[in-house]
């Protein structure tokens, strides 16, 4: 099994993901660490004690102290402050931007190999802040955003078409946020184009949806945001770096001319596994998702130059 996973933050995501992570079996050991005492020692002995019925070995170290998540080889970044109903992913910049800074400082010095998997909202500026602080190499850190646009899409299609989701391939590019770039020219359904089965207004619905999908969940459960959904894409992407799959996953990634764009992170499909990013896959878009693209990757490129000196 390959060695250690850390999750930084003991809250619903990061708890969840760290559940996934060790019933996965993959994993020696998974850690959670987080800045309350008694929290994540709480979690990992209740989870410990799962795995005679879940059948997974992998043991779960819930701890304060960032010694005891020295020599990670995959860290995920799930600590900062969730949104509440009415605020944007932008409204958490400030408080999350000290809070992700200084898990990196600490991360940088107690596992400076690590891949890390970036969570924390607004996500592109979080994941960029990190890679500045934690001075890595830029393919052993990138963002979970992608993954889970792509799983709310592609439900949202099943839904409506009412077939089964593995039936579904869709794809999200673009920012974690107003400036995403759902791709309808990439999506099938059992092999069929999208705009084959459903109308250009209907589909428009489904990426407004979609786009909106965080805050459709923060609004109904009014404290707290989504975790089941986005632990589940950050758990996968961390299990293909531990694997090194070599799977293509839409994630928040440094582009370097690719697609045009470069000197960013931004939603794209990369190829992941030992690592981190092995490559940024460049698929065939039209015009109109390309200059959405492009569209995406300057509005985010503002907001991470800002956010460098916070």
């Amino acid at each position: 099994m390959p060695g250690k996973v850390t999750v930084v933050g003991a809250g619903f995501y990061g708890s969840t993901t760290a559940q996934r992570l060790a019933e996965y079996n993959i994993f020696d050991t998974v850690v959670i660490i987080d800045i309350v005492e008694g929290k994540p020692q709480g979690q990992a002995l209740d989870l410990n004690q799962s795995r005679s019925i879940e059948g997974f070995e992998t043991k779960v170290v819930g701890t304060n102290d960032y010694a005891d998540t020295a020599g990670s080889d995959v860290v995920v970044i799930t600590a900062g402050l969730p949104r509440k109903p009415g605020m944007s992913r932008m409204d958490l910049i400030e408080v999350n931007a000290k809070i992700v800074r200084q898990v990196s400082e600490s991360i940088a010095k107690t596992s400076p190999d690590a891949v890390v998997v970036v969570v924390s909202n607004p996500l592109d500026e979080m994941t960029a802040l990190a890679a500045n602080v934690l001075g890595f190499p830029r393919s052993r850190v990138l963002g979970q955003a992608g993954m889970l646009d792509t799983a709310r899409f592609t439900d949202f299609v099943a839904e409506t078409l009412n077939v089964p989701v593995a039936s579904v391939k869709t794809l999200t590019l673009g920012s974690h946020g107003d400036t995403m770039v759902p791709v309808p020219s990439q999506c099938t359904v059992d092999g069929k184009p999208l705009s084959d089965l459903l109308p250009a207004d209907k589909i428009e619905e489904l990426v407004n949806r979609t786009r909106n999908g965080g805050a459709e969940v923060v609004a109904l459960l009014k404290t707290g945001s989504a975790y089941y959904a986005p632990s589940a894409a950050a758990a996968r992407m961390v299990k293909a770096v531990a694997e090194d799959s070599g799977a293509v996953m839409p994630v928040c990634a440094w582009v370097q001319g690719e697609f045009g764009i470069s000197d960013v992170y931004l939603g794209v499909p990369a190829q992941i596994g030992a690592g981190g990013v092995k490559k940024v896959v460049e698929i065939d878009l039209t015009g109109s998702e390309l200059a959405a693209l492009k569209t995406a990757a300057e509005a985010v490129r503002a907001k991470q130059a800002d956010v460098a000196s916070l």
